[in-house]
């Protein structure tokens, strides 16, 4: 601060006697005050404190224009180019040059009033005359060896920054009209770019855009009386000849700004730039730029799509079409509330430029621009859409030619033709007639793919596309391809194929078949379409190949309303022709099943197509899965997906039982709950050698409840075989409540929950909805990830439970003597035990145990239990007695206790 006041003192002396000096010595005085003043500045971390910081500009900036002034003064332009390298440089003229230049540079950057008395010297003008010569008059030292000096950069630095600050001005700019070197230095940019000064190509870039952006009504009507841009755009014409395309770019993004930026405050130089083949220039121009992206890009080229797009609303009148909507039309669509924004195209002749480069280049960064502007001008103003394709049809026309382009400019067409359906709700029939031709004519098969994926997108959006594409011959066309793919596939069935098959055109049936899916969707006038055409036979050969499954089983599940006894004829015959290895398939076809039967009306052709038998050979195709530890071919497969295929067969079976007597009764009075258990009972964790069991003493009881718990959120271990047991029990309850095949009592987790924190938080959710994950066994669960059962103690013990399937009871009782492992004596008495206690409370009502009397829970016990039941000794007999005896309370027939 102290430094700052002697300063301002010093410089209050220099304002005082300033006056009476001769100006040689006024200059001298100034001269040595200013070496104090960078220091101050120095020294106070650029904070500058000094009340007459204008005046001191002003007197500053005088003197520089003066000194550049008199260092051209008369003298040739090499000449007057070196002169003025001396000045600024540190060392040119005892430094007095660029110590000038420095102050100026640190005045600049202060206040707006401060610049205005930095322009107000003069010096706007003089500096741009400097950078006229230093881009012009390359030195020839430069020119040898193409670098320069860190003293070079530094004074070039600060003269652009000056300029830069002063040019952002509208006042700055007006100071330049009084010489003539605007108009040159703009016209020596059109010209002389190739033999230019190289290292200010970018700086004067800079300064002439800056300029730009700050026009005039006087600087345009200054450039239009000397014909700045007529000229300049007849000098490009001859560059673009001799000059690289990317040197033609940077030199043409220059003039392109005066244009562009000059608009909002008059027309005159773009009407001028459009009146002088601008646009043939820039055509011209951007066609030679093929491949210069894969060079590292040129942002210069990008900058000119940008200015071309933006220069497509620069219009005095808003453009008038009337257009023939074609229906039918999305219910929300309607073009007369379409409000324009202002946003809106009102100059096509740029816009043409867009798209003749579009229609001759197949450069994959020029077609992606190009699109991303059509995008970029639609979302400036939906009505934008209306007006171009009214007119020069642009995504009309590209979709002729489309597969010409590299494939990324297909896939971004094509998510441009999308947003017309799915952003602007239109349906722009024309265009999809066309695509549609594409499709059928399958010229580039990934061409062919993208096409389809949109019109695909399209279809899900809205119902009224299954009609518009059924009626326009695409239902019927991809039938016809599909069938063809059909016939190869059932021919090749074993076979490699060759390696398009594996890539392109697999894809490009996974996507015809989702179509197809997507079009008979709620739809029974195209399901009807496809059966007519014969395609069910072929539609389910895609079954076996894991990609078109999901698909193929979306279309047999629309087949089903029209035909449930065809669609169960072929998932059953699926299933049950379907190898013992082959486990993706048969979740997949049974999670279809699942689906299907949710509707009551799906029971009967369950039953008539052996439904039942079919999903119980699943399980006897699994003997021996569940061994500990596997054998043979199932140590390839884990238990996790063998369980899953448990529990969705169980889930099919008790989906096909619900709610419906006539196939409960057939199920009971086929003897196929007794089938069932002998099924599970041969998975491989339950005990099959047939040998007696040697009655052990308990230390310790637990609970059914206290089982599944320990099971599947304790950290105790319990042994494979045990766990997989309690997996399938815990199925077989739910089972007997009715409630295993509501699909909301299983969900699939793809990742472990690791986070206490989340587990609590989740924890309630899971209560609701009753959620269950396998893991692999010995892996502690989270508690949301599998409660099956709600709460245990609640569900299981404490709460009399309506029996819905009793016979599955009897199965729970035909497993209990198999609930035992040799060398886990203890631990299979105590589960058996649990179990019997388990059964027992199932049976607390009245009702519940004359449903059981009935379904021959009785004869079950006494023939699947008969050692414990006869043995006095053994730990099962008591409670196994009680269950007994409270079921033959309710046995109203003598012969049944007989």
């Amino acid at each position: 601060t102290l430094l700052w006041e002697t300063l301002g003192k010093q410089f209050v002396e220099y304002e005082q006697v300033a006056p009476f000096l001769i100006p040689e010595d006024q200059q001298r005085r100034l001269l040595e005050f200013l070496p104090l003043f960078l220091k101050a500045w120095e020294q106070s971390a650029g904070v500058i404190i000094f009340p007459n910081i204008q005046l001191l500009a002003s007197e500053v900036s005088k003197l520089l224009t003066k000194e550049i002034k008199r260092n051209l003064n008369g003298k040739p332009a090499e000449e007057a180019r070196l002169a003025l390298e001396q000045l600024l440089q540190p060392k040119g003229e005892a430094g007095d040059g660029h110590l000038l230049l420095k102050s100026v540079y640190l005045l600049s950057q202060t206040d707006l009033r401060t610049m205005w008395n930095i322009i107000g010297s003069g010096l706007p003008a003089a500096l741009l005359q400097c950078l006229y010569l230093f881009f012009t008059v390359p030195l020839k030292k430069a020119s040898d060896d193409g670098e320069t000096s860190e003293d070079d950069d530094q004074t070039q630095e600060m003269l652009v920054k000056i300029m830069l600050n002063m040019y952002k001005e509208e006042q700055g700019v007006e100071e330049l009209l009084a010489a003539d070197k605007l108009q040159s230095l703009i016209i020596a940019t059109a010209s002389l770019w190739g033999q230019c000064s190289h290292s200010w190509k970018v700086p004067t870039g800079r300064v002439l855009r800056t300029i730009s952006k700050a026009q005039t009504k006087n600087s345009i009507v200054y450039l239009q009386a000397v014909d700045c841009i007529k000229i300049a755009v007849q000098n490009l014409f001859t560059l673009a000849n001799t000059l690289p395309a990317c040197d033609v770019c940077e030199a043409a993004s220059i003039v392109l700004c005066f244009v562009k930026d000059s608009y909002p405050v008059s027309s005159a130089l773009l009407t001028e730039f459009e009146n002088n083949d601008g646009y043939q220039l820039l055509l011209k121009i951007l066609l030679r730029c093929e491949g210069l992206q894969q060079n590292g890009g040129d942002p210069y080229l990008d900058e000119i799509l940008d200015m071309l797009t933006c220069l497509t609303t620069c219009g005095k009148t808003e453009l008038k079409v009337s257009g023939n909507i074609v229906h039918p039309q999305l219910p929300h669509f309607d073009f007369q509330q379409t409000q324009s924004s202002g946003m809106t195209v009102k100059n096509l002749q740029p816009f043409q430029v867009l798209q003749s480069i579009f229609q001759r280049s197949n450069d994959q960064h020029l077609c992606g621009r190009i699109l991303a502007a059509i995008g970029t001008i639609w979302a400036w103003d939906r009505v934008n859409f209306f007006l171009l394709e009214w007119t020069l049809q642009p995504i009309n026309q590209f979709t002729d030619i489309i597969h010409f382009k590299p494939h990324p400019a297909q896939v971004q067409f094509f998510r441009l033709v999308e947003s017309i359906v799915l952003d602007l709700s239109y349906v722009p029939h024309e265009i999809l007639k066309k695509v549609q031709y594409l499709v059928k004519e399958n010229i580039v098969p990934f061409c062919t793919l993208t096409a389809l994926q949109c019109l695909l997108s399209m279809t899900q959006k809205d119902l009224l596309f299954s009609d518009i594409f059924r009626d326009s011959g695409l239902l019927g066309l991809l039938l016809a391809l599909l069938r063809k793919e059909a016939k190869i596939l059932r021919k090749s069935a074993g076979m490699h194929l060759p390696a398009l098959k594996e890539g392109t055109e697999k894809e490009l049936n996974v996507v015809m078949l989702k179509m197809v899916a997507a079009l008979t969707a709620r739809s029974v006038r195209n399901t009807v379409v496809l059966k007519d055409y014969g395609m069910v036979p072929y539609i389910k050969i895609f079954l076996d190949d894991e990609c078109y499954r999901s698909a193929t089983l979306s279309i047999l599940e629309q087949l089903s309303v029209i035909n449930y006894e065809e669609y169960m004829s072929i998932i059953i015959g699926a299933l049950c022709s379907s190898t013992q290895w082959e486990l993706h398939l048969k979740l997949d076809l049974l999670k279809s099943l699942l689906r299907i039967l949710e509707s009551p009306k799906s029971h009967s052709a369950f039953r008539t197509c052996s439904g039942f038998n079919g999903l119980l050979s699943l399980l006897s195709d699994m003997e021996g899965a569940l061994q500990d530890p596997p054998s043979g071919q199932w140590t390839a497969v884990g238990q996790d997906c063998i369980l899953e295929l448990v529990f969705y067969t169980l889930q099919g079976i008790t989906a096909a039982l619900h709610l419906d007597p006539v196939n409960s009764n057939f199920f009971q009075r086929n003897g196929l709950f007794e089938k069932m258990a002998e099924d599970l009972g041969s998975l491989g964790c339950f005990w099959t050698e047939g040998k007696s069991q040697i009655p052990v003493s308990l230390e310790k009881k637990r609970t059914f409840a206290e089982f599944l718990d320990t099971a599947f959120c304790s950290s105790e271990p319990l042994p494979v075989w045990l766990k997989n047991c309690i997996w399938i029990l815990n199925f077989l309850d739910h089972m007997i409540k009715g409630t295993l095949h509501q699909e909301s009592y299983f969900k699939k987790r793809k990742q472990e929950m690791e986070e206490e924190s989340k587990d609590d938080q989740e924890a309630p959710q899971a209560q609701e909805a009753h959620l269950v994950t396998f893991k692999r066994p010995g892996n502690k669960l989270p508690a949301s990830a599998y409660m099956l059962w709600g709460n245990p103690e609640e569900k299981l013990e404490m709460r009399d439970c309506t029996i819905v399937h009793p016979g599955a009871v009897c199965v729970m009782v035909r497993l209990l003597p198999k609930l035992y492992k040799e060398g886990h004596a203890q631990l299979s008495q105590e589960i058996q035990c649990a179990l019997v206690d388990h059964i027992q409370s199932l049976v607390k009502s009245e009702k519940s145990r004359q449903v059981m009397c009935e379904s021959g829970l009785l004869s079950t016990i006494i023939t699947s239990c008969q050692d414990a039941f006869c043995n006095d000794s053994h730990p099962l007999h008591l409670p196994l007695t009680r269950v007994f005896e409270k079921l033959a309370s309710q046995a109203v027939e003598p012969h049944v206790l007989r």
